[in-house]
């Protein structure tokens, strides 16, 4: 700060009062460091609020060109608007630092006349102090007149990218505008070829529909056409009437071996007129019971001097079924006899006697509930005792255990196993045709070629549910089970 001495006290009052409308940023003089021709060494370290202008407008113009490929047209747009605001807010900063600046060229030039105006009324020391402060005043105006070419020059570039950028914004507007005209007239052309190809696409199932029903008209007409030759050639009549008669000679050869049979019916029949009358079938007609023959005349032979052959008859009742087996004077019937006509012939002496049931043979009532209950379980076990075993009897009457299963058969007795096989062509199994008491609850089962037994059930209903859920198991896995000589009756 320049010394004032006591004794200028009133000149320098004079001094503060000529200058009393100067106003400065800070509180005390800068320091300066003048070299040669009072150039400035060292100057005022301003505390910078933000970047210089030249780099904001480098920065802005790089991400401009970085951004510019992966940019829209429309958010291209919408940055230079952006940018052309940022760029007249600068323009308007620079206006602010320009009206500064000459502010600070009337402070400098009011400074210097009021240091001029001191240097003529000091002297000595205060007076070289006093041409220092005017060297440091006019380096500062010098300074300040760089300072303002450079802002000059601010100036013009900031003009220059604005209007850069309000050229592109009305280019980029004009180009949005443009895009914009193209994809409506695009859109009107998709939508015009679209009705052009519905348009042509009914037109073409038009012709088809109507090509095909002419097509189909034209066939209708030709297979017409072909069946008139057809019938021109052959008559229909005729054909018809050639079947008549083959069906007709057919009817009559059955006829004829049926009447054949009846003659020799009632041949035999008027043989045995006079013993027809002397046995007779006793028993129930259903599943569970027992069929005998028995002699209601003193004149009939005993049944263990004939010879005994029971039948079964088809629905028809026109061909017997001979039962292999079954030569004795009790019958149980079984479940594949459901449905059927049994017969049995009596022969002795040459004369033979026929006895016939009443009708069909019933299944049990209880019968089916039965079945229902053993068909939902997955096995199923029943405690049997071994009547016969390969032929001959079985003298042990331990209780044993059939297992009925869906791929096998087992019969055993504690740990030890009797036999086991699965269903196969070999098996077979069927109802006890030896006679006895207990046929109605036994039944004949063999496990393969040699090996067979004859089990007795606890009931006839347990016999016969055993017999039909094995059969169907079989059934499952492609075999029919059944007693000899009877697959052709499944």
């Amino acid at each position: 700060m320049t010394r004032v001495s006591p004794e200028f006290g009133d000149e320098v009052q004079a001094v503060w009062t000529v200058s009393a409308d100067v106003s400065f940023q800070s509180d005390q003089f800068p320091k300066y460091k003048l070299g040669p021709n009072n150039e400035i060494l060292e100057e005022i370290k301003e505390d910078s609020k933000g970047p210089p202008l030249k780099e904001v407008v480098v920065q802005e113009t790089n991400q401009l060109t970085e951004q510019h490929k992966r940019l829209s047209v429309r958010d291209l747009a919408s940055k230079f608007d952006k940018n052309l605001a940022a760029a007249a807010k600068l323009s308007e900063e620079a206006k602010l630092k320009e009206v500064a600046s000459l502010d600070g060229h009337v402070l400098l030039k009011k400074l210097r006349d009021a240091l001029e105006y001191l240097k003529g009324r000091l002297a000595g020391r205060n007076k070289e102090d006093v041409e220092k402060a005017i060297s440091l005043v006019e380096a500062l105006a010098v300074k300040l007149t760089q300072k303002e070419g450079e802002l000059i020059q601010e100036k013009f570039e900031v003009k220059k990218l604005v209007n850069f950028l309000k050229q592109a914004s009305e280019d980029a507007k004009k180009l949005v505008n443009q895009e914009k005209s193209f994809a409506c007239a695009e859109i009107e052309s998709a939508r015009a070829v679209v009705q052009r190809i519905g348009e042509a696409l009914e037109e073409q199932e038009k012709n088809q529909c109507s090509g095909k029903q002419q097509e189909l008209e034209e066939l209708i007409e030709e297979v017409q056409e072909a069946r008139r030759i057809k019938l021109m050639h052959q008559p229909r009549k005729v054909v018809d009437m050639e079947h008549e008669l083959r069906e007709l000679r057919l009817q009559i050869r059955e006829k004829c071996t049926i009447s054949l049979k009846l003659q020799n019916e009632l041949a035999r029949s008027m043989k045995a007129e006079d013993v027809s009358r002397i046995y007779e079938l006793n028993g129930a007609e259903m599943l569970g019971s027992i069929l005998r023959i028995q002699s209601c005349s003193e004149e009939a032979i005993e049944l263990g001097k004939c010879s005994i052959q029971w039948y079964r008859l088809s629905s028809q009742c026109s061909r017997r079924e001979p039962i292999l087996g079954a030569n004795k004077c009790v019958y149980a019937p079984e479940p594949i006899d459901v449905g059927r006509v049994l017969e049995v012939d009596i022969t002795s002496n040459g004369l033979k006697v026929t006895l016939t049931t009443d009708g069909p043979i019933e299944q049990g009532l209880d019968l089916g509930s039965y079945l229902e209950t053993l068909l939902r379980k997955p096995n199923n076990d029943f405690s049997v005792v071994i009547s016969q075993m390969n032929g001959r009897n079985y003298s042990s009457h331990s209780a044993h255990l059939f297992h009925i299963g869906k791929t096998k058969i087992k019969l055993s007795r504690g740990w030890i196993t009797k036999a086991r096989e699965s269903y196969s062509k070999s098996m077979q199994l069927c109802g006890f045709r030896g006679g006895g008491n207990s046929a109605a609850k036994s039944l004949f089962w063999q496990a393969r070629k040699g090996h067979s037994f004859v089990l007795v059930f606890e009931s006839e209903r347990e016999r016969n549910g055993a017999l039909i859920l094995a059969r169907k198991y079989a059934f499952d896995c492609n075999v029919l089970l059944a007693g000899p000589d009877d697959d052709a009756l499944l």
